[in-house]
């Protein structure tokens, strides 16, 4: 059984943590995020942070409504992410798997624990950060070639 380090307990959208990228270009907030079939899923509205090791952890993706009414949130591990490109993430699942994904309210979760993040990392079968052996997504092979 491996233990938690403390960067795992909380994590905090970047836009509230007072960090910035080292590479302004990897900012990829306000980017659309497309399935691995093409499917548009949504935006993502914000990146979760690991303050301690200074990484993004989580995706936070809004999709549909209207003037704010309708709209849905969801996470997704970076671990998820295909490639990226100017304007697009891609991503490994499908906009129906994402979709069907744990719940998740921004308005209702002030200071996420570790609780929070266990559903969505096990729900998408993948392992998460705080895990033994854990490998950190090599962001460079992430960026598509941008003609």
């Amino acid at each position: 059984m491996s233990q938690t380090p403390v960067g795992a307990i909380a994590l905090e959208k970047l836009k509230d943590s007072g960090l910035a990228l080292a590479d302004g270009a990897q900012d990829i907030t306000g980017r659309k995020v497309v399935d691995r079939d093409g499917v548009d899923i949504g935006h993502i509205s914000d990146l979760f942070v690991d303050e301690d090791h200074r990484k993004v952890r989580m995706l936070e993706i809004h999709a549909g409504g209207i003037l704010g009414l309708g709209e849905r949130h969801f996470l997704l591990p970076v671990d998820a992410i295909s490639s990226i490109d100017k304007d697009e993430v891609h991503v490994s699942e499908t906009q129906d798997r994402v979709s069907r994904s744990p719940a998740y309210d921004p308005n209702l979760i002030v200071a996420p624990t570790i609780e929070n993040w266990e559903p969505f990392y096990g729900y998408y079968g993948l392992s998460p950060y705080w895990g033994m052996g854990y490998r950190y997504p090599d962001f460079a092979l992430w960026q598509r070639q941008v003609r």
